[in-house]
């Protein structure tokens, strides 16, 4: 650990917010290394929500014209998948702050933001795996994307979701008084991906509800990934539909600013 001075500039406060973010990182991806099973369960799970999806339901989505039915799935399983990872994070901070670990990491000389830039980076690389393995299952099932450039493109745009969705989570974490707020947030994650263009065109939902679902962040995620996947999807004539890779930047961007500045208060008045 480091410690800060106020005579520290900007750039050195910065440099040491980043190594001590990395150390706390490292500490948590040595939890997982020696739990494996945790990990695991990480990367089986949406691969067996996606095996149930393709091979259960498929017959009964109406999917686009023409369009086969495995390349439109697998952008919105990335999507949702993302999206799964927001409680997890939210049981990792609430767990740490329930074992007194939080606190015991306060009392250290060390940066405010250290301590979530660490989950941060930890749970960034968890969720690169996930996605690892979510992507080797579509390659197996018959998913293709159209260009390699493009699907870097998609993947880093799904990554940004996570990202922008850790800080949402951390918050969350840390304002959560018990356990029940975490379940809440599970319950809520799958409604959440439903309402949006991952399994549903907008465009059948009554117009406010359509609506909400066009400006849902995960849609324009998914939109912007099936456009550069190269697969499948419903289009639509709105702004926000429009200019999916666009808003698929935008929304991650805004929602990180804003959860990070609150996470990073909330975090400093944990005792308050």
């Amino acid at each position: 650990m480091t410690t800060m001075t106020l005579q520290d500039g900007p750039a050195t406060r910065l440099r040491w917010a980043l190594a001590d973010g990395w150390t706390v990182a490292r500490r948590d991806l040595m939890h997982w290394a020696n739990q494996p099973m945790t990990v695991v369960f990480g990367v089986v799970f949406p691969i067996v929500i996606t095996l149930a999806f393709g091979y259960l339901f498929g017959g009964a989505v109406k999917v686009p014209a023409g369009a086969d039915y495995f390349a439109f799935l697998m952008p919105g399983m990335y999507g949702m998948t993302m999206l799964f990872g927001l409680s997890a994070t939210m049981v990792a901070v609430t767990t740490d702050a329930a074992k007194g670990v939080t606190d015991r990491f306060r009392s250290m000389p060390m940066a405010p933001s250290a301590v979530l830039i660490g989950r941060a980076i930890a749970d960034l690389l968890n969720s690169v795996l996930v996605l690892a393995g979510l992507l080797a299952c579509g390659l197996a099932i018959g998913w293709r994307p159209a260009t390699l450039t493009g699907a870097l493109g998609a993947v880093g745009l799904l990554l940004l979701l996570r990202f922008s969705l850790l800080w949402m989570g951390m918050y969350l974490g840390l304002l959560a008084k018990d356990p029940g707020a975490v379940v809440a947030v599970q319950t809520l994650e799958f409604p959440i991906g439903f309402l949006s263009n991952a399994f549903v065109a907008p465009g059948t939902m009554p117009g406010w509800l359509g609506a909400i679902s066009e400006w849902n962040p995960l849609s324009s995620t998914v939109a912007a990934t099936r456009e550069l996947f190269g697969n499948p999807g419903w289009g639509g004539d709105s702004w926000v539909a429009q200019h999916a890779v666009l808003m698929a930047v935008l929304w991650p961007v805004a929602i990180t600013v804003v959860f990070f500045v609150l996470s990073v208060r909330r975090y400093q008045r944990l005792d308050r």
